[in-house]
């Protein structure tokens, strides 16, 4: 069944496809048959309460969960059931929940991990330089250990490592969480020039405010069902959101 739809969504390339998706840790249920796409040079959020499914629906689709049913596709092709590491490979990168950095290397040595499928060296640097663009304090920090660094520093490398590998598709997973306000404005600012590039997003974010501003369509769960879905703005607007998830 389809989540109750608030608005028209505009025609776009379909790049991620899931369907009827379901995950399950033993006897608990995460996942009970979603389906969410996500366009070409979309930012898509998926909002809802702890627990409801948002992390093992990144999971699902970056490959470090087995789907008990279900099927995602990646511009056409099947990717369910394939290794981490291939999924990557075809172009989708997962920032995880708590950032998920190697605090015993150095800055610059987990962001050569992020390109490490990698072969265009040339390229690779450019990326390089592309980072420490978005982020000038990575580069003034970047011999120093990662477990060094401050929270948003730390969110700011996650994000890096992962564009490092040169993705079409960039999954982060509660890029705000722990952060200071001012920082997380940065850390959206930054995402949204991302977008403006050309790459596609798909956002898991406890704060619904600044998601829902970002997205260009979204998707509310609850537990491992999706109930609504619509513009951004259209779900900004609902009163029912409100309440739940803006805290009014």
């Amino acid at each position: 069944m389809q989540p109750e739809a608030r608005g028209t969504r505009a025609p776009r390339e379909t790049l991620l496809d899931v369907k009827d998706l379901v995950v399950s840790y033993g006897a608990i249920g995460a996942l009970k048959g979603i389906s969410l796409s996500v366009g070409k040079g979309e930012v898509v959020a998926l909002i809802g309460a702890n627990g409801a499914g948002k992390t093992s629906t990144l999971r699902a689709i970056s490959g470090l969960v087995k789907p008990a049913k279900g099927a995602i596709s990646w511009a056409g092709q099947d990717i369910i059931g394939l290794k981490a590491n291939l999924v990557v490979a075809k172009g989708l990168a997962h920032a995880p929940e708590g950032r998920g950095i190697f605090p015993n290397l150095t800055v610059q040595e987990n962001l050569d991990l992020g390109a490490w499928l990698r072969k265009d060296t040339a390229e690779i640097q450019k990326d390089l330089e592309k980072c420490f663009g978005l982020f000038p304090r990575l580069k003034e920090r970047r011999e120093q250990f990662a477990g060094t660094l401050s929270g948003g520093e730390q969110q700011m490398l996650a994000i890096s490592r992962a564009l490092m590998s040169k993705p079409t598709l960039l999954m982060l997973d509660e890029p705000s969480l722990g952060l200071a306000p001012q920082v997380t404005q940065t850390i959206f600012r930054i995402l949204r020039d991302v977008n403006a590039a050309g790459m596609s997003i798909l956002l898991v974010e406890q704060n619904a405010h600044l998601a829902l501003g970002l997205a260009n369509w979204a998707y509310v769960l609850e537990t491992g069902t999706l109930v609504m879905q619509g513009t951004g703005q259209e779900l900004l607007a609902s009163e029912d959101i409100r309440k739940a998830y803006l805290g009014e």
